[in-house]
């Protein structure tokens, strides 16, 4: 135990030795505090062994007082690391310090032919534990620079005395020999070291870069100014549903939308020529589909932000722009269904005003007439206006109050309608009874204006089930209007037609017609078709809106077919019942829940809307 925490400490110490800049660095840390160990190890075996060796022998040689001087000298060289973190400059002042000594053994041991030459040839190799080529050409040139001392002294013939050793020569160079190798093996075991703490190092940081490419939802690549691909991050497959493989040279390009490309490659060059940063939303292909195969390909909204790269990494090719790039659909959904709801609120609006202009309209002319001609028959006594005169009048107000009724009515039916809260009173009728009597009361007013009203109705018409008031105001708002948009001479036809488990019922007119523009138009609430046909005619334009309201309360389906200046025709289908079938659908609607005993009622809502309860 007193071991492990003798060598624990001993770690502890080195460790404060090293250079607080790379200290928590895992590979400059370790290898700069195994340079400390290694010099601080030599000299401080050189002041521990200087006095032993005195007080055994009394006294030392040159080359004893020489090498005790070589040890000492790595005390300062650990030092100078330690206070300034140089790493490289201590390694060539270590190799200088080596080099140094081995020149002068070399001097005293017989100059080119000493054994302590052999030794010169690790002095680069040690070098190379800086990692750094200028300290590899640096120990090189010190173990040259001794050479060429000793070639120098040996021409001039300049020789040191000859210092001869106890032992013979044979024996010495064995042992100078043994000595450089397991010097040797000490340094190979420390370049070892380093190369696999290197690799090591390099694997876990690979990893770590991977896990974090491999997990990002964002794709990091490298592009030329041409467009290709020189590297990417496997968040491509998430983005693309490609490799990275796939993705690589024009791979990616490819993928981009055909009318986005110009802009991919623009948005590339602007970033180098203005080193500036850039960002561009583009359509791209996902999967495997191309554009011309079976099926519709799949396109996606990225988005790349683009900047220069600041300096060229070794392997990368002309690659000039970094990017990351993101899958922004989902966003670009929201904002097109934001820009939808906007024009949909202004549309609306705008619909809504010009319905208030239209309903003021009709509104004001009828209640002029009533007050008009109202105020006459209080002014004027019965003898002052004829009993012919009085009628006509009283007609009129009559008149003019059953048009302000009927556009109240539009207007509450259509509210009712679009909050979900007209109830139905479905019960089994018989359609033709309700056709005859909607084509007595419209008859009139087509023979005043001039216009054939023909009914149409097949002896197999089977009896329905549904709300029988509700399907008297779909067929009155059909034949008025026709009977509106027809000219005098025309003719209109009020028909029915079984179709499967449907009947269709139909009203076909030779009127002004609709042109193919403004049919989707027809029937949305609020909104009146800008044309001739319906400027010049009386009408809030609510009745197409409330026909069709009422046929999806019913779970019918609404159709329109018209030219311009030829006709219309407009169908509605609804659903047809026995009436075994419907026996249980005499009540209302709102009322089905409470009979049922159940608390909540169900209100048939709109086409297109989930069923909306309120309490019975």
């Amino acid at each position: 135990m007193r071991i492990l925490e003798f060598i624990a400490s001993g770690r502890r110490f080195l460790d404060s030795l090293v250079h607080p800049s790379v200290a928590s660095d895992a590979f400059c840390g370790p290898r700069q505090r195994t340079f400390i160990a290694a010099h601080l190890a030599a000299g401080m075996l050189a002041l521990f062994a200087l006095p032993l060796h005195l007080a055994l022998t009394g006294g030392m040689t040159l080359p004893q007082a020489l090498g005790f001087a070589w040890l000492a000298c790595h005390l300062p060289v650990a030092m100078y690391l330690s206070c300034t973190g140089r790493f490289e400059t201590a390694h060539i002042l270590s190799a200088a310090l080596f080099s140094g000594f081995l020149g002068w053994m070399a001097f005293i041991t017989g100059g080119m032919t000493s054994f302590a030459l052999l030794w010169l040839a690790i002095v680069p190799v040690e070098a190379a534990l800086s990692g750094s080529r200028r300290v590899i050409v640096a120990a090189t040139l010190c173990a040259a620079a001794v050479i060429a001392v000793l070639l120098g002294l040996e021409s001039l013939h300049i020789a040191a005395e000859s210092f001869t050793f106890r032992w013979p020569a044979e024996q010495v160079r064995t042992v100078a020999l043994l000595a450089g190798l397991v010097y040797a093996v000490q340094v190979a075991l420390r370049v070892e070291w380093t190369g696999s703490t290197a690799a090591q190092l390099a694997s876990v940081r690979e990893e770590r870069y991977r896990l974090v490419a491999e997990n990002v939802s964002d794709a990091i690549s490298l592009h030329t100014l041409r467009g290709d691909t020189v590297f990417i991050t496997p968040s491509i497959r998430r983005l693309l549903d490609m490799g990275v493989h796939e993705a690589l040279d024009d791979g990616l390009f490819q993928r981009v939308h055909v009318i986005d490309r110009p802009a991919f490659l623009t948005a590339l060059n602007d970033v180098v020529t203005q080193k500036t940063t850039t960002s561009l939303e583009f359509r791209a292909r996902r999967g495997a589909s191309k554009p011309g195969e079976s099926g519709q390909p799949q396109y996606v909204w990225l988005e790349m932000r683009c900047r220069p790269l600041g300096y060229q990494p070794v392997g990368i090719g002309d690659a000039a722009v970094v990017t990351v790039i993101r899958d922004i659909s989902r966003r670009k959904a929201q904002a097109e269904e934001v820009e939808r709801a906007r024009e949909e609120a202004e549309s609306a609006s705008a619909a809504k005003t010009r319905f208030l202009a239209n309903v003021s309209h009709e509104l004001r002319t009828p209640l002029n007439a009533i007050i008009g001609f109202s105020d006459i028959l209080r002014q004027f006594t019965p003898e002052m206006l004829p009993d012919e005169r009085r009628a006509e009048y009283v007609d009129l107000i009559h008149d003019s109050g059953q048009h302000l009724l009927q556009v109240v009515n539009d207007i509450l039916d259509m509210s009712k309608i679009e909050t979900g809260n007209f109830e139905l009173v479905c019960e089994p009728f018989v359609l033709e009874r309700c056709m005859r009597e909607c084509a007595d009361m419209m008859g009139e007013q087509a023979k005043k204006r001039g216009v054939k009203l023909t009914l149409s109705v097949p002896d197999n018409l089977p009896e329905v089930a549904g709300d029988r008031r509700a399907c008297k105001q779909i067929l009155i708002n059909l034949l008025s209007n026709a009977v509106k948009f027809t000219n005098a001479g025309g003719s209109l036809t009020m028909g029915a037609a079984r179709n499967g488990k449907m009947v269709d019922l139909y009203v076909r007119d030779t009127g002004v017609g609709i042109s193919q523009e403004d049919l989707p138009r027809i029937g949305t609430p609020f909104l009146q078709v800008d044309n001739g046909y319906d400027r010049n005619h009386e009408g809030t334009g609510l009745g197409l809106s409330v026909v069709k309201g009422l046929v999806a309360l019913h779970g019918g389906d609404f159709f329109i077919e018209s030219e311009l200046n030829v006709g219309t025709c407009v169908t509605v289908r609804l659903p047809a019942h026995v009436a075994a079938h419907v026996a249980q659908a005499v009540t209302p609607i709102a009322a089905q829940g409470a009979a049922a005993g159940a608390e909540d009622a169900v209100v048939v809502p709109l086409a297109g809307e989930a069923p909306k309860r309120v309490r019975a």
